[in-house]
């Protein structure tokens, strides 16, 4: 075959056919292998596992900064007012993601802020920590764990949250030893939307946040009116919770 001569007065040499369709074959190839990488990657349990991934490393963070210090510490000289209150509320936030203890938590924010700033503070971090967990969850665990869902006992759980969000999680909320956290990701995995989560977790938080704030705030003088009745409302519902919890457990074996 002869060569094409160009406008320009060069030559460009046609493409031998067995090169033609070695490049015709690589495009397939490639193409496929891209898509099946794409699969793998966005997979329900690769999502799992980086939420995994994403969480040991948060609380591997957490480990290593050590935000207890503050209530020895106290709070940086540089900041203070409403901007410590906000920049507060965010790492608040933050550290209730990877398992910091709320109630650590919001006696630093009684502590550092003073009753009123420190429990805006820490509903505020609460909120914002809950809905990082639930996107978190909702959208790198939930297609992953929710065939998991076969028991009796987690389909109710499910159903309950699905159906009636916001007073299932208010309940929640209210009540006394349920993890935070676990309470998030459970959320998450069910069809609960975004906005029940949210307005439930703001209003069933403040009863033992309050409690724990005004706790921190007043922990210089212990034998204050304000101090103790703080501390009761933090130990009545512990134990009103621990007997109901107690009490289920009998009906439980009973069943």
């Amino acid at each position: 075959m002869l060569d094409a001569t160009t406008r320009s007065g060069g030559t460009a040499t046609a493409p031998p056919p067995a090169a033609a369709t070695e490049l015709a074959l690589a495009a397939p190839v490639t193409v496929g292998l891209a898509a099946r990488c794409s699969r793998v990657l966005l997979s329900p349990w690769s999502r799992l596992s980086l939420l995994v991934a994403l969480l040991a490393a948060a609380g591997s963070t957490v480990l290593l900064l050590e935000p207890q210090r503050l209530l020895a510490d106290g709070w940086p000289p540089e900041l203070g007012g409403a901007a410590a209150a906000l920049v507060y509320a965010v790492a608040y936030g933050l550290c209730a993601v990877a398992f910091v203890p709320r109630p650590l938590l919001n006696l630093a924010a009684g502590a550092l802020f003073g009753s009123q700033l420190g429990l805006g503070a820490a509903l505020a971090g609460t909120v914002l920590g809950a809905g990082i967990a639930f996107t978190l969850g909702r959208v790198l665990g939930q297609s992953a764990l929710r065939p998991l869902l076969r028991g009796r006992l987690l389909q109710g759980a499910d159903g309950q949250l699905s159906r009636h969000g916001f007073r299932s999680m208010l309940a929640i909320r209210l009540f006394p030893g349920v993890p935070f956290a676990a309470a998030n990701y459970c959320a998450a995995v069910s069809r609960m939307g975004y906005l029940p989560f949210l307005l439930a977790t703001a209003l069933g938080s403040i009863p033992n946040t309050a409690a724990y704030v005004v706790a921190g705030a007043r922990a210089s003088t212990p034998t204050s009116p304000a101090f103790l009745i703080a501390m009761a409302a933090i130990a009545v519902p512990a134990l009103v919770g621990a007997a109901v919890a107690w009490r289920k457990r009998h009906h439980l074996r009973a069943r």
